[in-house]
């Protein structure tokens, strides 16, 4: 019997110290990915600085800064890898939703139609992405490493209020810039007949993602809300029932 007890203690001590290393680990590797997107977010925010005083014009910046955008904004598919796994604890919807929204911005959008690259809206979404994931990736860094400064924690819970829907109106309105090319050049449509006997308007595909945003942008900008008066007030949110 006594045996028994010792094994038992053994394989939980076992169990312990292999959590310990995993959680070590997950730390570690969240630490490394956080600094290197606050530093990668850095670099673009100083290459849009550097491009608009030496130029003096907004147009041409977006051609100029495109392959680091795109590397890592598509790097941030990570991150719904990690609430998959379970090393953060944050729905994987939410998170899928931000992340490959952002990242069809990018590579069908902004990259894909070179004439609205100049566009006013591009730099608007731009430079709040940018000024919004500096402050996001710094706040995950800093809590990591357990040195939080409150101005970081402060600015990730009260900039998004201005940021989120200005960001989303840049969005839409890039979207929109980009509906007249779409429908004159029928980019990424197929059209019948053709082999696989399927028909796709990239054109009216674009419109129902604007008209995605009437719902999801409210759900996901007040759960931001909620999660500020959680983490800056300690509130706990109840949802009454009717």
């Amino acid at each position: 019997m006594a045996s028994s007890e010792e094994d038992g203690a053994v394989e939980e001590k076992e169990n312990n110290n292999k959590k310990r290393t995993k959680s070590a680990l997950a730390t570690a590797w969240l630490t490394f990915y956080n600094i290197a997107m606050t530093a990668g977010w850095l670099v673009l925010a100083m290459a849009m600085m550097r491009f608009y005083i030496q130029k003096g014009t907004h147009k041409g910046l977006y051609r100029s800064i495109a392959r680091t955008l795109k590397f890592f904004q598509t790097f941030a598919l990570v991150e719904v890898g990690h609430c998959a796994i379970g090393i953060v604890r944050t729905s994987v919807i939410v998170t899928g939703v931000q992340v490959f929204s952002r990242i069809f911005m990018v590579w069908f959008i902004a990259s894909s139609i070179r004439q609205i690259q100049n566009e006013e809206s591009v730099i608007l979404f731009l430079v709040v992405w940018t000024l919004t994931e500096i402050t996001r990736y710094s706040y995950y860094t800093f809590k990591l490493l357990h040195h939080l400064p409150f101005f970081i924690k402060w600015a990730r819970y009260n900039l998004f209020i201005v940021f989120y829907p200005v960001g989303v109106v840049g969005e839409l309105m890039t979207i929109y810039s980009a509906l007249p090319f779409v429908r004159r050049t029928g980019m990424y449509s197929m059209r019948l007949p053709n082999l696989y006997n399927v028909s796709f308007d990239y054109y009216y595909c674009l419109i129902v993602i604007m008209l995605s945003y009437i719902p999801l942008f409210p759900q996901l900008y007040f759960h931001m809300l909620r999660q500020r008066r959680r983490v800056l007030h300690g509130e706990v949110v109840v949802e009454k029932d009717d």
